[in-house]
């Protein structure tokens, strides 16, 4: 990758041209800050064998999801073929592609959580949201998501909303739970 340089300090500038072999194109990294932060985990990772993961866990945090122009970035960076960075990203669950909302909300659909509720409190969520599970409202607040199991049962029906768990809810308290988000 060709980087300019500032002053010839080590500092990297955007935007960054560089021609990727797997794709055979020029990839053009806007100017952002987040790509600044990315740098900064690159630095930290990119003599660190097998820190592929942790390097798209960074990213996704940084820009809430990994896009084709920041996975080719990390491939880059990296020194790995542009193939092994999407096999990573298309293969673990943790990784998403397309863009999130702020707060994701996860409705468990396990056993007892389903045979108390957590359908009916599903279907408020759509119907307030406007959005169907794996779907993003289009202020980019809200990203809807279920999973089978969320591991607290005892406390069922639950939804988590980013890392906050609502156990013991109904569909009624939905509106509520929303305003705190």
């Amino acid at each position: 990758m060709r980087v300019e340089e500032q002053n010839k300090s080590t500092k990297k500038t955007h935007p960054v041209k560089y021609k990727d072999n797997d794709l055979q194109q020029t990839v053009i990294v806007k100017d952002d800050e987040k790509y600044e932060k990315l740098d900064l985990v690159l630095d930290e990772y990119e003599d660190v064998e097998g820190s592929l993961v942790t390097v798209l866990h960074q990213a996704q945090k940084i820009f809430g999801h990994l896009s084709r122009d920041v996975q080719i970035y990390v491939a880059e960076r990296l020194g790995v073929p542009f193939a092994e960075v999407y096999g990573v990203v298309s293969f673990y669950s943790l990784f998403t592609v397309q863009p999130r909302g702020e707060y994701t909300i996860e409705v468990c659909m396990g056993t007892a959580c389903y045979v108390k509720g957590s359908g009916k409190i599903l279907e408020k969520l759509k119907s307030q949201l406007g959005i169907e599970p794996g779907e993003t409202t289009e202020d980019g607040k809200y990203t809807l998501e279920t999973t089978r199991c969320l591991g607290a049962c005892s406390l069922a029906p639950i939804i988590k909303i980013g890392d906050d768990v609502h156990g013991n809810i109904t569909a009624e308290q939905i509106s509520e739970i929303l305003t705190k988000y």
